[in-house]
């Protein structure tokens, strides 16, 4: 065929448009990948719920469910999505997912495969609860005074590792099963108190820790009953001279166990002691004369 010679510009430019548009294609399929033969697939519905071990009746609060894909090529399993509700309903892609179901400070983890049937899971958790208070004589020690920690052993240490901190008086507590070592600290001293505490399956455990402790504002005065000096900086020591704490003021106070103490006063230069008893449940004025 022959070819007109005012043609070939035309026909040159259209075979590298041509060419420009082929490689155009190239890289869009590079950069987006594959086209997956189960893109049109719906998504398969997963049904979920828990109910505790040995109590086949269904948690209905305080369930959290994740829902992570298991990755084939041994790469970290993907968070996908989250819910809170107690039997909640996932929309998924069919494929393999690890769903973990949190109850408190308890859970488990089980795998799902899923197809293009709806499919319904139920996992059992083994899990049980405390709730824990704490009293002082007879009295309850009021809640912004006293917190508790929660401990498992490790080896032989019984507070090998820390479960939970800062709980608070009848806070209700979901554990996996087992036993615990629970420690409770009244004010921010030495008033201290442990229980070792069992938690049982589907079950509700309910602790009274009891302290042994008295609360004590330290004075510096001239005479019995009279103003305490202002400015005045106080340590309290156990008898073997180890420091309990340091405070500054005219009458502050502190709670202390159950037991005897040395008490120091400085002020305008000069040092004063004393000793004195704490009695539990008795709380009291530790005066020191200023002579």
């Amino acid at each position: 065929m022959i070819i007109d010679a005012a043609a070939r510009p035309v026909l040159l430019l259209f075979a590298m448009f041509s060419i420009i548009r082929l490689i155009f294609v190239v890289m869009i399929a590079v950069v987006a990948g594959p086209i997956r033969a189960d893109e049109g697939t719906p998504d398969t519905e997963l049904t979920l719920s828990a109910h505790l071990e040995t109590d086949r009746a269904m948690i209905r609060d305080g369930l959290v469910w994740r829902i992570y894909a298991d990755p084939t090529d041994g790469t970290p399993a993907r968070f996908v999505e989250q819910s809170d509700a107690p039997s909640p309903v996932f929309h998924l892609p069919p494929g393999a997912y690890f769903v973990h179901a949190a109850y408190g400070l308890s859970g488990t983890t089980q795998r799902v495969v899923l197809g293009s049937s709806a499919a319904k899971e139920t996992i059992s958790i083994s899990a049980g609860a405390l709730i824990l208070n704490a009293m002082v004589g007879d009295s309850p020690i009021p809640d912004a005074k006293v917190r508790f920690s929660i401990f498992v052993a490790v080896g032989t240490d019984p507070e090998g590792r820390l479960v939970a901190d800062n709980i608070k008086p009848g806070a209700l507590i979901r554990l996996p099963v087992g036993s615990y070592r629970v420690v409770s600290t009244y004010g921010d001293t030495n008033a201290i108190t442990s229980a070792d505490l069992t938690v049982e399956p589907a079950k509700l455990v309910k602790a009274i820790l009891r302290h042994r402790a008295a609360t004590v504002t330290l004075k510096l005065v001239n005479n019995l009953g009279g103003e305490a000096y202002a400015g005045t900086n106080f340590s309290v020591l156990t008898p073997g001279g180890d420091t309990i704490r340091d405070l500054v003021g005219a009458f502050p106070s502190l709670i202390l166990a159950e037991g005897d103490y040395f008490l120091i006063a400085r002020n305008n230069g000069k040092v004063f002691t004393s000793e004195f008893k704490v009695r539990s449940g008795i709380d009291q004025d530790i005066e020191i004369l200023a002579r």
